[in-house]
């Protein structure tokens, strides 16, 4: 097989960090409710799943691409914040691993209220906008793949002024940091929790939504999203959002560059090994993952 140049290197990279573009807002979403609620959510790869199904479903009743997007967003925040009353919130004070294993059993009837929804069927959503694809220096670039990068971004910077310039966003900071404090300033504990899984779900539904036209979406696509998001999140430490996004970039470029250059069987191992070799190196380093809410004192 001819040997790859620079072209071929440069759009399996632009092709990477597109993909880990997505995994950092699903991860975000993991790090937000963990950071505010304590729970590491494994259903969030359903909000995306979610986020997708509906936007495909809003578009098929002949509503406009741009207010499929949003009130396909809209929609599974709703349904974020109902997950989190109905389900979270009457355990909040039960233990991580029952609320753990409250996740993953939501987890499992959203795929399978999904299923009965929609099928089995792939559905398709169609680009955001129509042109040819884009040449930078030798590699070819969709221009959905530009839609990913810029809503990627264009989404952290709005979350980055809703948590530190919004009085909103010092309210969630608080309670992240010590519930009971900021229960004793007025700040509620049960709101915020509320919030952020609002906040998580519509993560997560713009993530399905802006990769929905690179590949076909299916009730089950969210379980291999929700893994990933995760894995990036643990590389982030569950509170480093810096770290979170640095993760999904990384290990979406890792993950190109093994199905362009190796085999594309090993994409989806990338992301496994990579959560063994963080788990290995924190065990080593003795547990530095704070609970958060907890007093230091």
């Amino acid at each position: 097989m001819a040997a790859f140049d620079l072209g071929n290197y440069l759009q399996l990279v632009l092709a990477g960090i597109s993909t880990g573009s997505i995994y950092v807002l699903i991860a975000l979403g993991v790090v937000t409710i963990y950071t505010v609620t304590g729970v590491v959510n494994l259903a969030q790869g359903e909000f995306a799943m979610l986020g997708a199904m509906l936007a495909v479903t809003y578009y098929g009743w002949e509503m406009p691409l741009v207010l499929a997007f949003i009130a396909a967003v809209l929609s599974v925040a709703i349904i974020g914040a109902g997950i989190e009353r109905l389900t979270v919130n009457p355990a909040r004070d039960a233990s991580p691993v029952t609320l753990i294993i409250i996740t993953v059993g939501v987890s499992i009837t959203v795929r399978g209220i999904a299923l009965l929804a929609w099928g089995t069927i792939p559905y398709s959503l169609p680009a955001f906008t129509s042109g040819p694809p884009l040449r930078l220096w030798g590699a070819v670039i969709s221009q959905q793949r530009l839609w990913t990068l810029a809503t990627a971004a264009a989404i952290l910077l709005l979350l980055y002024f809703l948590l530190e310039h919004t009085l909103l966003g010092k309210a969630v900071r608080a309670c992240a940091l010590n519930r009971h404090a900021a229960s004793l300033m007025g700040i509620s504990p049960s709101q915020m929790s509320l919030l952020a899984y609002v906040l998580s779900a519509a993560l997560g539904a713009v993530g399905g939504i802006v990769i929905a036209p690179l590949t076909l979406v299916s009730y089950d696509m969210g379980l291999i999203l929700g893994l990933k998001g995760f894995v990036v999140a643990v590389m982030g430490g569950l509170v480093s959002a810096p770290m979170t996004v640095a993760g999904g970039l990384l290990l979406g470029v890792a993950e190109s560059l093994a199905a362009g250059l190796i085999s594309s069987s090993f994409k989806d191992a990338i992301a496994f090994v990579a959560l063994l070799v963080v788990i290995f190196a924190r065990a080593r380093q003795g547990p530095r993952i704070r609970l958060p809410g907890r007093s230091r004192s």
